[in-house]
């Protein structure tokens, strides 16, 4: 009972103070408000360490069984202690750590979205096929968006305008009317579910178990 009595009571307690904060500008509010910070400051550091234990264990799993692939998972729990030992020998501005990190990791992100960007084209390609004309109007705005952000879309004109600018007005006007719509519905539903967990409806975060 307690298990998930205890965490209602706090998410409420939390969840009305973080409002009424919001909504009263007292400096002794302000001042909870500011511990709070740094309580949640306190708390990210506790869930790195877990969730870096966790992915060691996960990854040692692998290996122990050798399950399939899990040579990645050797390459994961080596690179990740040789940048802790070096971070923590050397610091992170000299000795090995600046190299690793010039060198290795930002190399492989960018290798990462490389690949992604390839990826996206492809489902791009499946995915753009004129079957209706909402799919029309899909395709046709996103070829002279790909096109637009090129340099050769500053020379083909479409009755006088030039790729460049139409894709630049298709981000700046209908592209935003509908990332702002989408996010308005991404912050009522927000809102509501925040509204769930300190009422005590969502409680989904407490796990199954009693």
């Amino acid at each position: 009972m307690f298990r998930r009595t205890i965490p209602t009571i706090l998410a409420f307690v939390v969840g009305v103070f973080m409002i009424v904060q919001f909504f009263v500008p007292h400096p002794v509010l302000q001042t909870l408000y500011n511990m709070v910070l740094d309580w949640k400051q306190v708390v990210f550091g506790c869930v790195l360490i877990v969730g870096t234990l966790t992915l060691v264990r996960h990854h040692a799993v692998r290996i122990r069984f050798r399950k399939q692939g899990y040579g990645y998972s050797v390459i994961a729990l080596v690179s990740l202690f040789a940048m802790v030992l070096a971070g923590a020998v050397w610091g992170i501005e000299k000795g090995p750590y600046p190299w690793l990190f010039d060198y290795v990791q930002i190399p492989g992100q960018a290798t990462m979205f490389s690949l992604l960007g390839f990826f996206i084209a492809t489902a791009a390609y499946r995915s753009f096929r004129a079957r209706n004309v909402t799919a029309t109007l899909l395709l046709l705005s996103g070829v002279i968006v790909m096109l637009g952000r090129v340099p050769a879309g500053e020379h083909i004109a479409v009755a006088g305008v030039s790729l460049s600018d139409l894709a630049t007005w298709i981000l700046d006007y209908p592209n935003n009317a509908a990332k702002r719509g989408i996010l308005i519905g991404v912050g009522l539903g927000m809102t509501s579910t925040a509204l769930k967990i300190i009422i005590g409806i969502e409680r989904s975060y407490l796990g199954k178990g009693d």
